[in-house]
């Protein structure tokens, strides 16, 4: 009733945690820091890049790009049979939005600091979400991750 949620994680890459670089709890919470609220009419979308530190005192630079997407209100809404009814309803009860906005969060997690490149990564993905492109999302992310460093004086 009062649009507040709670963040879930849909789809992570990775799939399994790396030994040497564990996922990090709680993500949800750090992506909306004010909390997952619905809003009448859609934000343009924002970028963030915060700095977790583990156990270790090792940095972990969290890019966030969060875009809000359209979802169907589940409110009921009241519908007066007369005239005398229409006027007394709209004072008691305020008419709820048909459509709502939630926030959806593209994270990267990286021990490296490259703000620009972390904006430029995510604004690719959520390009080819929002587009609804025929590419793999798992293909997009294993291009952005791979890259080859040719051997000094070698074959390119």
């Amino acid at each position: 009733g009062s649009g507040d949620g709670q963040g879930q994680i849909l789809q992570r890459f990775p799939e399994k945690d790396w030994e040497d670089n564990p996922f990090p709890q709680g993500i949800e919470l750090f992506c909306q820091p004010s909390g997952w609220q619905l809003f009448p009419e859609r934000n343009p979308p924002t970028f963030f890049v915060a700095v977790l530190t583990d156990i270790n005192s090792e940095r972990h630079y969290c890019a966030c790009f969060t875009f809000w997407e359209a979802i169907e209100s589940t409110q009921p809404q009241s519908h007066p049979r007369n005239g005398e009814e229409e006027e007394e309803e709209e004072t008691l009860s305020p008419v709820q939005p048909a459509q709502l906005f939630a926030p959806k969060s593209l994270v990267l997690v990286s021990r490296l600091d490259h703000a620009e490149v972390f904006r430029n990564s995510l604004g690719l993905i959520y390009t080819i979400y929002v587009d609804g492109l025929s590419v793999s999302l798992e293909n997009v992310i294993g291009n952005l991750l791979t890259c080859t460093i040719p051997i000094t004086g070698g074959a390119q």
